[in-house]
């Protein structure tokens, strides 16, 4: 019985060409959000559009690529039926199928448009979050792209907002030279259709009143870490009674050579130095490092315009404890797909990589993949 070669492409492909939840019409392709990408090059002698090898590169990337070289060959070797669904068409006055050059899969992405990339990327991505009740969190952190660098040895500084559960990165924003991710957490937030409802949560660097009166005015909440950059704030927290107030929660968790213990306490305020601050939490960390048995303990404090109605003690100590999932991208990212080892330092190439690793990523999660490192081994076995 003959097959028929669309059964062939992965489910994590099916992810990258459409929503296989709904209609195509409701939910744009990948090739679609590409094509708002505009094209840096001499429209004269073009053959391939840049959504096309955008794509392509996303694919090689989700079959392991981690260089443009890799990229480039793994294109050389897809099969007919996979280059058509990503929209490889022949010639009409040259029948045989022609490739992008490696020349053009080097060159495209070091003149991209890298802000245009991660707006197409993001909202790609943003299509696909899944309906999902309760809570939902969205974690604001940036990341450098240690083995890139710009003139003068500058890394190259990424800001994103990425989905607590699903892992997917809705926004992604580079960190100019002259600025720093204070000032682009508002820009890189604007890029998301909808925030309403959702619990945006931060590391200490952005617990910033006009972020906290940005996200009111949005209809969304926060959670923000309170340290010696917010000094008034932070002792009025240390001034709380916390000897008086109940423990409300204890998680215990293990990894990277040492146990944790955590103990949460959380008091309804309404006069914090704050805009809409509801509720007051403090977390004490016991951490024991099993290989020389030495123990630490610090506490850590933070505000929320969730009022105890909305959110229980267990609840914010989860969203608190689930913003960390990042680090589970960025190690991904930084081991899994080589970032950290990535030598380019031409033009925008390291950010458009590091941008294409988002979608593969993504269409692994959304099929339920775990370890994306087989994964990718996987894919790589089957085009």
């Amino acid at each position: 019985m003959p097959v028929d070669a669309s059964s062939l492409i992965s489910p994590a492909l099916d992810q990258l060409r459409e929503q296989p939840d709904v209609a195509p019409a409701e939910v744009p392709g990948l090739l679609e959000r590409l094509a708002a990408v505009p094209d840096p090059r001499d429209p004269r002698g073009v053959r391939h559009v840049p959504a096309v090898v955008l794509a392509l590169t996303a694919c090689a990337v989700l079959a392991g690529a981690t260089s443009l070289l890799a990229v480039g060959e793994w294109i050389a070797d897809a099969p007919a039926q996979v280059l058509e669904r990503l929209g490889v068409r022949p010639d009409p006055l040259m029948p045989e199928r022609l490739l992008p050059a490696e020349s053009t899969v080097r060159r495209l992405p070091a003149r991209t448009d890298a802000d245009a990339l991660d707006r197409a990327v993001g909202r790609w991505l943003a299509d696909r979050r899944p309906a999902t009740a309760g809570l939902r969190g969205l974690a604001v952190d940036g990341k450098s792209l240690r083995g890139a660098a710009k003139a003068h040895g500058r890394k190259i500084h990424l800001l994103a907002a990425m989905a607590h559960t699903t892992g997917l990165v809705l926004a992604q924003l580079g960190v100019g030279e002259k600025t720093n991710e204070i000032t682009c957490f508002q820009p890189l937030l604007d890029t998301v259709a909808d925030i309403a409802g959702l619990i945006v949560t931060s590391d200490a660097i952005h617990t910033q009143r006009e972020h906290a009166e940005y996200l009111l005015d949005r209809r969304a909440h926060y959670i923000v870490i309170v340290k010696g950059n917010q000094k008034n704030l932070r002792k009025q927290l240390k001034s709380l009674p916390w000897k008086e107030i109940p423990l409300q929660g204890r998680t215990k968790n293990t990894g990277h050579g040492r146990s944790e213990i955590c103990r949460i306490k959380v008091a309804t305020v309404n006069s914090l130095l704050f805009p809409a601050a509801r509720q007051a939490i403090q977390i004490k960390r016991r951490r024991t490092d099993r290989k020389t048995g030495g123990i630490t303990i610090k506490s850590v404090y933070a505000v929320t315009s969730l009022t105890a109605d909305q959110a229980t003690p267990a609840q914010l100590a989860r969203l608190i404890r689930d913003h960390w999932t990042v680090e589970v991208l960025h190690h991904v990212r930084d081991t899994t797909l080589a970032e950290d080892a990535s030598q380019l330092r031409t033009g925008s190439a390291p950010r458009a990589m590091a941008t294409l690793r988002n979608p593969a990523i993504g269409a692994l999660k959304r099929t339920g993949v775990t370890n994306i490192t087989a994964a990718l081994r996987r894919n790589a076995r089957d085009p």
